[in-house]
């Protein structure tokens, strides 16, 4: 999937002077249904966190509290996504190298994943990365992206 396919997606916002309340629905406003969440906090200051890639998992972040970047790699272009509300979120698809940095103080990142944790989804490597992309846009059936290559 392009760079392109990445994107990102205000959620709704309601106002209300009590405070404001902002939800998500997987399939709705999101591509995907959520089958797990997870956040990362107390990212130790010019920390980075991600450096990898999923075969098939769709995820959509979000900065809940403070800010930080997301630098997203399709083997071909990058491009930094900047997340500093809470009802802003990225929807980042599959194959696409991730690497989370510039967290503010007290930043928190919450993601919303299409799946449960699959050790054998992730790619670790971006060599590895790489090699399936480009294998991927030559037509290798020899290199499926739905099998882990080791």
């Amino acid at each position: 999937m392009p760079l392109n396919d990445c994107r990102i997606i205000e959620l709704p916002k309601i106002t209300d002077p009590r405070g404001n309340l902002t939800f998500v629905e997987g399939g709705n406003h999101i591509p995907f249904d959520i089958k797990r969440v997870y956040y990362l906090y107390d990212v130790p200051g010019g920390s980075d966190r991600g450096s990898h890639a999923h075969r098939n998992l769709h995820q959509f972040i979000i900065a809940m509290s403070g800010s930080f970047d997301i630098v997203l790699d399709d083997g071909e272009r990058q491009r930094r996504f900047h997340l500093n509300r809470s009802y802003y979120g990225l929807y980042i698809c599959p194959m696409m190298w991730r690497t989370l940095d510039n967290f503010s103080s007290g930043g928190v990142c919450m993601v919303l994943a299409s799946a449960v944790y699959d050790p054998a989804d992730y790619i670790r490597d971006h060599d590895e990365f790489m090699h399936l992309v480009h294998a991927k846009k030559g037509g290798d059936l020899n290199h499926p992206l739905e099998t882990p290559h080791r």
